[in-house]
């Protein structure tokens, strides 16, 4: 059995640091600010032989108004699931109401819990520590966590009970990797939450109520999947904050890890330029691609059919995906979501044969002839796949480079329609054939040998007789 660790403490005393050094990853946002870390976040980490299971959570502070009180909840629900609980203390700044509060709670759980005195750098260890000691814990490690002081005495010293897991093991069954992305506030971790069944993620309302990208493993009716929960995107000119700008790198890596995406858009306020440049990331990372229209419920049919229209015009570009218009909150038509993420996959991750592929082609060809390039018709001859996720067709020929982009256009929806590849993007690309006699008549393909100059017979004779 793998051990459980929760880092639980008041906001700013270095959990997600401590999460960055024990999974040896930059999975969790750092940065000097309060309240970064909003949701539980898992890690997996490997010391001295032992496997084990890392929470990250967001901070405590005794005081929990608004969005906080969904932080400290995930904080209670952390303590619950954990084998360890690893208390997190600052030593720069004392110790405070806040941490009475948190050992009060922690005593209700019934947990082991250890004491971390983290920040211990440039301080007297037993003044910076004696303080502390009223909290009631026997176990106390003083750390630094952003240069690893302590942290591996202190792992080794947790991990001793537990087995060892020496032998291979092989990578978890995470099954489709589902993003969810869109704009501040359209819905997302209501979404999220809903499909899981349980309040898993922080929900307020609030523009930016996510900040990091949550990775969560579950199964349905016997099959895998891992939800990416992202934080919003906004337009640049709006993001004032660097936290901000660093969770918006989270969520586009997000978008490179997933298999398919669902995008979330708000029916209240319709596609806007933002949810296109969204849709564009998504395709242009080659990903399966959903599109969730969300708070659909109580618009009226004149909106309705408003929305609809807008679709139909500006998604040309992404005619691939499903649309669906649900609603998050109330549960409606979430559930059918799965069956497109399910065809996306699908049709991202096949294997295509190149015979299939060619015929197709030929038959594409037959339809619609290339062009004419420099009086001569551009030659397509066979094509094979060169990748999935997305799906890759290279296409070889002559004068391929000189293909016109409406014309590859034209050939992945073939390639989409004959195919079956429902809800992801298709990439055409060419590769052109070498003409053996593009050297023909140059002269570096003459013969290099020379005449022998010709004498005349009276001449050679003259010679003989002297």
């Amino acid at each position: 059995m793998i051990p459980v660790i929760a880092l639980v403490g008041r906001p700013n005393v270095g959990k997600s640091t401590l999460f960055n050094r024990l999974t040896r990853s930059r999975d969790a946002l750092v940065a000097n600010y309060s309240g970064l870390t909003r949701d539980r976040k898992y890690g997996d980490g490997e010391m001295f032989g032992r496997r084990f299971m890392v929470v990250d959570t967001g901070g405590i502070s005794g005081e929990e108004d608004g969005i906080d009180v969904g932080m400290a909840e995930q904080s209670l629900l952390a303590m619950d699931e954990a084998d360890i609980v690893l208390f997190i203390v600052d030593c720069r700044s004392g110790l405070i109401a806040a941490d009475f509060m948190i050992a009060e709670k922690l005593r209700q759980k019934n947990r082991k819990v250890y004491l971390v005195a983290n920040k211990i750098d440039g301080l007297d260890p037993a003044a910076a520590l004696a303080d502390f000691y009223q909290l009631g814990f026997s176990g106390m490690f003083p750390t630094t966590a952003t240069h690893g002081r302590g942290v591996k005495s202190m792992m080794e010293e947790l991990l001793d009970p537990f087995p060892e897991h020496l032998e291979a093991q092989d990578e978890p069954n995470r099954g489709i990797k589902i993003g969810v992305v869109g704009r501040p506030n359209v819905g997302k971790s209501t979404r999220v939450n809903r499909l899981l069944g349980e309040d898993r993620v922080v929900v307020y309302d609030e523009a930016g109520t996510t900040r990091d990208s949550v990775y969560i493993d579950y199964e349905r009716h016997g099959k895998h999947y891992t939800l990416i929960d992202t934080a919003g995107i906004r337009k640049r000119k709006n993001i004032k904050l660097a936290i901000e700008k660093f969770s918006i790198v989270k969520t586009l890596q997000a978008i490179e890890d997933a298999n398919v995406v669902v995008l979330m858009v708000d029916a209240h306020e319709g596609l806007v330029e933002q949810d296109l440049h969204l849709m564009g990331s998504v395709i242009d990372a080659g990903r399966g691609l959903v599109i969730g229209i969300n708070k659909w419920d109580g618009l009226d049919s004149e909106k309705r059919d408003k929305i609809k229209e807008d679709i139909k015009r500006r998604l040309r570009f992404a005619e691939f995906a499903d649309v669906h218009f649900i609603s998050a909150l109330h549960g409606t038509g979430v559930g059918n979501l799965y069956d497109s993420i399910e065809n996306a996959y699908r049709a991202a991750t096949d294997a295509l044969s190149a015979s299939r592929l060619t015929k197709v082609l030929e038959g594409a060809v037959e339809e619609h002839q290339p062009p004419m390039v420099h009086g001569r018709r551009i030659k397509l001859r066979f094509a094979h796949a060169g990748g999935r996720n997305p799906p890759i067709i290279i296409i070889h020929g002559n004068q391929t480079d000189s293909v016109p982009a409406q014309y590859t256009r034209y050939l992945e929806k073939i390639f989409r329609r004959e195919l079956s590849l429902h809800g992801t993007p298709v990439r055409v690309e060419y590769r052109t054939s070498e003409n053996p006699y593009s050297t023909k008549g140059k002269a570096a393909n003459k013969p290099t040998f020379k005449r022998k100059p010709v004498t005349k017979f009276s001449k050679r004779r003259d010679e003989n007789k002297k």
